[in-house]
């Protein structure tokens, strides 16, 4: 395999969803720049007004990060390490572009974090992307080309790659 064909992990989008604004989303955006090593997580609005929730549209919802390079690779390993007690993902966990996602219950569940009864217990929803060397050239602005199939990762590739990288088995 060329190095135009091998998959790397290209971004890692980590969410958390906390339904409200105030103090429990100042909560969740300090857990996550806690754990996220410095990135500065970004809020998340509602797009629709739920009601029954007593959502409105507009109002802050969440937050979420994005990682790139090291830091996602050692986020991503620090995570399915959390997530995946015995190694274990599964094939639903993957679409169809090769992307994979797993969510997680606890953040008390990460080394070095630990119950706080002031701030409670937040989950994640941890979203990895996986692309080959190339792919950039179907996205920019400047000189965008259609790119070769090849430079496609299938589900059966990043299910591969994860678990040559990672160690993880896939089911």
């Amino acid at each position: 395999m060329t190095d135009m064909q091998t998959p790397f992990v290209a971004k890692v989008v980590v969410h958390m969803g906390v339904g409200e604004a105030g103090e429990r989303l100042v909560n969740a955006e300090n857990i996550m720049a806690d754990l996220t090593k410095g990135a500065k997580p970004i809020r998340s609005y509602a797009r629709n007004t739920l009601p029954a929730f007593g959502i409105r549209k507009g109002q802050p919802i969440g937050c979420k990060a994005t990682l790139r390079g090291k830091k996602a690779m050692d986020f991503l390993e620090m995570a399915l390490k959390t997530y995946a007690v015995e190694n274990v993902l599964h094939t639903r966990q993957f679409d169809a572009t090769g992307n994979f996602g797993f969510g997680i219950e606890e953040h008390t569940d990460f080394p070095g974090q630990a119950y706080d009864p002031k701030i409670g217990i937040y989950g994640m929803d941890i979203i990895a992307v996986i692309e080959k060397k190339g792919t950039r050239t179907a996205r920019r602005k400047i000189q965008q080309k259609k790119i070769n199939s090849k430079l496609h990762v299938a589900r059966e590739e990043s299910m591969k790659f994860v678990t040559e990288t990672f160690g993880i088995e896939v089911e």
